[in-house]
């Protein structure tokens, strides 16, 4: 593995790999990075508590806000709200925008009220609308090349769930994906091209690699730390980018936090799903 190390980094989220370089939220540094594959890191924009991340067709990136609960875009270090979601959710997490534009967004309004875990659908000219609800607190989200299937980490629930996605982008036919070992909390995830998942674990602070059905083909993990999110990008695209931070419940809610980023190699090329 190979580390690359970012001044002051707390708390890595939502990587996505484009144009060559990584793009990163860092949640409680309030600050979205730019990555490159050397480490050389700089400061895309500076928002409070940015979480998911992707990108509209004409490449303008997008983020979720966590606490302040709306999509805002960054350009040339500007931020600038694009969707209010303050009527329908009370905080935001992951997010995923696909080819059309529409974002599939994590929200919930309180933590321990699984009752409040759902997942938005945001459709560019159009009221957001629930696409799901009655999760166990949705994290990792991305959808199949084909456009087919959304999966989605449960993190409460110790499973990834997946869905079909109509043409209008609406879910049905919910379905477990994977049921997940015991102690295993999937955060962040991403594809690889045959379909596979590369999953976080946060409170394991494991990585695991999994097929659908609940096979682990690879696993792995860190020693006192939260294992966050994951993305394969790289110029060959066999490049697996992992978020961690060293915390705990009680530190990451005051705000504490140290980040670490590294990179490790994969035989499986990523989809940049996400």
């Amino acid at each position: 593995m190979t580390e690359l190390r970012i001044a002051d980094l707390r708390f890595p989220e939502g990587p996505r790999w484009r144009d060559g370089t990584w793009w990163l939220s860092d949640q409680l540094g309030d600050r979205i990075l730019r990555v490159g594959p050397d480490g050389a890191a700089a400061v895309v924009a500076e928002v409070h508590a940015p979480s998911g991340l992707g990108f509209l067709a004409d490449g303008v990136l997008v983020a979720a806000l966590m606490h302040e609960p709306s999509l805002v875009r960054a350009v040339g270090g500007t931020v600038e709200e694009i969707v209010d979601l303050r009527g329908v959710a009370g905080h935001l997490n992951d997010m995923f925008v696909d080819a059309a534009g529409r974002a599939y967004v994590d929200a919930y309004d309180d933590f321990n009220d699984q009752s409040t875990h759902r997942l938005l659908l945001v459709t560019p000219g159009a009221d957001p609308v629930v696409a799901t609800a009655g999760l166990a607190f949705p994290n990792g989200v991305a959808i199949t090349v084909d456009g087919a299937t959304l999966v989605l980490s449960e993190t409460f629930a110790g499973r990834i769930s997946a869905f079909d996605v109509a043409t209008d982008g609406s879910l049905s036919g919910r379905r477990v994906w994977a049921q997940l070992p015991d102690g295993v909390n999937p955060d962040g995830l991403c594809l690889d091209e045959r379909g596979d998942v590369w999953v976080a674990s946060y409170l394991s602070g494991e990585f695991l690699h999994v097929r659908e059905g609940g096979e682990i083909l690879d696993r792995f993990g860190f020693t006192d730390r939260w294992a966050l999110s994951c993305s394969i990008g790289g110029d060959d695209g066999r490049t697996l980018l992992l978020c961690t931070s060293e915390t705990t419940q009680r530190d990451y809610f005051a705000g504490r936090a140290v980040g670490h980023l590294e990179t490790r190699r994969v035989d499986v090329p990523g989809v940049g799903r996400p």
